[in-house]
């Protein structure tokens, strides 16, 4: 990527990450892994979301990221969105967004699991870490209350 994307609102990160969130509280209800996605479009509107589906489907592939970017269906736009995570994307997640030439991502946190951000970066993918309490707190609940299912989720 050659340049950064055009900025977004405050209040449009701030809609992405609620309904990132609301995605991971969703998860969680189904007995899957509390991690949501969001995709914003460059004004700022919500265009897909999806969540972490691992559990419920059976599929190790369905994490919140790629499960949200299926959810998109077949774009030519992507470089003019933003990728919303409940948490820092994991290597596969990572890739996707780099495939895609997603030029930005927000993460919710990355306290509990520090994904592949190094890698984004080199790739010219523009992070920004919010720091949310809320998905703190979901994730340590998983990991406190359900340590193998995380686990396995993450590959150990």
């Amino acid at each position: 990527m050659t340049h950064d994307p055009p900025p977004l609102a405050p209040h449009a990160i701030a809609a992405g990450l609620d309904a990132a969130i609301e995605q991971a509280e969703k998860g969680w209800r189904e007995g899957g892994i509390p991690i949501g996605s969001a995709l914003l479009d460059a004004a700022g509107m919500i265009v897909a979301r999806g969540h972490n589906q691992r559990v419920q489907s059976g599929d190790p592939t369905a994490h919140a990221e790629v499960d949200c970017i299926r959810n998109a269906g077949r774009r030519r736009d992507w470089r003019q969105l933003t990728l919303v995570s409940t948490l820092s994307p994991c290597p596969m997640c990572s890739g996707t967004a780099i495939l895609f030439k997603i030029p930005r991502v927000i993460i919710g946190e990355h306290r509990t699991f520090l994904g592949a951000e190094e890698w984004m970066r080199l790739q010219g993918i523009q992070l920004q870490v919010v720091d949310d309490s809320r998905c703190i707190a979901l994730m340590e609940r998983l990991q406190r209350e359900k340590p193998d299912l995380w686990a396995e989720d993450i590959g150990e």
